[in-house]
């Protein structure tokens, strides 16, 4: 059971990694057309990802710098996630 919850947890570091890496290429390629494939990957992983990170964003807000955003609900989630994984397993 517990190597399951491992499972699952490692699942969703991918996803947040991924979403990351969309994120970001939006930020230096520019925003993508709708429809398309990026946009719509993009799309999906926020769908699954969003429900756990809006309430980390809602008790620990994003940290504005200057013009950039860091978003420390997604950092808090993943090494949330790290830990309990090293815990589990």
């Amino acid at each position: 059971m517990l190597a399951l919850v491992a499972f699952v947890l490692l699942i969703l570091q991918v996803l947040l990694v991924a979403r990351a890496l969309l994120d970001w290429s939006v930020a230096l390629a520019g925003p993508s057309t709708a429809g398309s494939f990026r946009a719509r990957l993009t799309s999906g992983l926020h769908a699954v990802t969003e429900p756990i990170l809006a309430p980390v964003r809602r008790v620990i807000p994003p940290l504005r710098i200057g013009g950039v955003g860091i978003d420390l609900a997604f950092i808090v989630v993943f090494f949330a996630i790290v830990v309990v994984r090293s815990l589990i397993s």
